[in-house]
């Protein structure tokens, strides 16, 4: 899985992947997913806090640097208030003119299950 950055996208990087490792398919994310997002800042923040500044000695040093930032920001770290209702993306898919609309109406019910309650002779 790869987000939709520019060096991920488009036929020539499935076939740089492909030429590469045969075996699995490229899955390309949105460009803006939420969650992806939500994992890419703390990497981010570690990348640019923890290991931008290339100077430990070992791999012990650099863990040890690791968990310290870990501990220090779950300890300061807010919790996220961001709600995003369905009305709001129904209004986002309805502005987008690529997309198709929304569907407003829901999925029938599933067909009832047979149940064998009864023994056979």
């Amino acid at each position: 899985m790869v987000d939709n950055g520019g060096s991920h996208r488009g036929a020539a990087a499935c076939q740089r992947l492909q030429a590469r490792y045969p075996n699995p398919p490229l899955v390309q994310l949105p460009t803006r997913a939420s969650w992806l997002t939500r994992i890419a800042r703390p990497c981010a923040r570690v990348q640019r806090n923890v290991l931008t500044p290339n100077d430990s000695p070992d791999r012990a040093a650099v863990a040890t640097r690791v968990l310290a930032f870990a501990a220090r920001y779950n300890d300061t770290a807010l919790p996220s208030h961001r709600r995003f209702t369905r009305q709001q993306r129904n209004d986002r898919l309805a502005a987008s003119p690529d997309r198709p609309p929304p569907r407003t109406t829901a999925l029938p019910p599933p067909p009832p299950v047979a149940t064998a309650n009864a023994r056979t002779a």
